[in-house]
């Protein structure tokens, strides 16, 4: 009984539109045909940086959309910093191929998510992400709860660094919330700085 081979997707990308994908692509074929991969599709993202998210990167996008539609088997990158520079990114789209039963090969990190190895990887990755957005969740609700807190005792809630409760800003407010009316906007600027 001869084994199928697997397709795969090939996903190269380039920050600068001076360089080129040639020698990702060139690589990544060698290896897949050493493995007896079918590379039935190519994404590549030129001249676009790491750092931008799936919708600024068109070809990843494309990708991912085809894997949840089982274009292909597994998806060959070159490098890990190709999939992208964003930890949370990353860890998104290893989680969406994951998701969707789509296998990751990463060829100078030497991660390959079709073996058994590779999968642990995977389940570690996941662990990972689920942590990332536990503790996001945590710091957020930390900082509801701190402005509740102010709001209750104080009546007002000034973020951080936002310079609103310096008094040429109050008086600025109170002018604008008085008309111009200079005995109103004295009124409202010893008001708010009782506070």
């Amino acid at each position: 009984m001869t084994r199928k081979p697997k397709r795969a997707a090939l996903y190269v990308r380039v920050s600068t539109s001076g360089q080129t994908v040639e020698n990702q692509v060139a690589e990544l074929e060698r290896v897949a045909e050493f493995r007896d991969w079918q590379v039935i599709a190519r994404y590549s993202d030129q001249g676009i940086s790491g750092a931008k998210g799936r919708r600024g990167r068109p070809a990843l996008d494309a990708m991912l959309r085809d894997a949840e539609k089982a274009k292909f088997d597994v998806v060959m990158c070159w490098s890990l910093d190709r999939l992208g520079r964003s930890l949370i990114d990353l860890l998104q789209t290893v989680e969406h191929l994951h998701g969707v039963a789509v296998d990751l090969f990463l060829m100078q990190q030497s991660i390959d998510t079709t073996t058994a190895a590779g999968k642990l990887l995977f389940h570690i990755t996941g662990a990972f992400s689920e942590f990332e957005r536990a503790t996001i969740r945590e710091r957020v609700k930390a900082g509801m709860g701190r402005a509740r807190t102010e709001l209750a005792k104080n009546g007002k809630y000034v973020a951080r660094g936002s310079g609103i409760d310096s008094p040429n800003v109050v008086e600025r407010v109170g002018t604008a919330q008085c008309g111009g009316d200079f005995e109103a906007v004295a009124s409202f600027s010893s008001r708010n700085s009782q506070r």
